[in-house]
């Protein structure tokens, strides 16, 4: 299901190849929606594309990947094929991701922040579960260069 709505995305979309170009696209895509560029921590990215007319990302990796964020103590799972429509501080009908509840895997459909608190970052699943957790434990480390986020 997921190739299948990246190819119908694909004639309108900018295709990039490559793990370092596509780790940096994606993270300029991220900060250019006000979502911490921490969010998607892949690493053996191989392609991203993103349709600008409808919203629509994808990335492709090459493997799965868990990933624990520390300041909140969860384990997420990335999945080879990661998909959403994403706006100005959201990203929705979002595809393979999982958050770790207890001992159960939970799908994450929706990411956003709130504008009456953008402190804190929400994450859904399709039947309205939610939990809010602080915007700052999703940004990356300082790259050196004193600024993570477009502000």
């Amino acid at each position: 299901m997921t190739t299948q709505q990246i190819s119908k995305h694909m004639d309108d979309a900018e295709i990039y190849h490559g793990e370092a170009i596509c780790k940096q696209k994606s993270r300029q895509l991220l900060n250019d929606m006000a979502l911490p560029r921490g969010l998607l921590p892949l690493d053996d990215v191989v392609e991203v594309g993103y349709d600008r007319t409808s919203g629509f990302m994808w990335l492709k990796q090459k493997s799965k990947k868990e990933h624990r964020f520390p300041a909140i103590g969860r384990d997420v799972s990335y999945d080879t094929e990661v998909t959403a429509f994403v706006d100005e501080r959201r990203m929705r009908r979002l595809t393979g991701v999982k958050s770790k509840e207890l001992f159960v895997w939970v799908s994450i459909s929706d990411i956003s922040i709130d504008d009456s608190d953008p402190t804190k970052i929400t994450f859904s699943n399709s039947t309205g579960i939610f939990r809010s957790f602080p915007v700052s434990a999703f940004e990356l480390e300082d790259d050196g260069n004193g600024s993570n986020r477009k502000k």
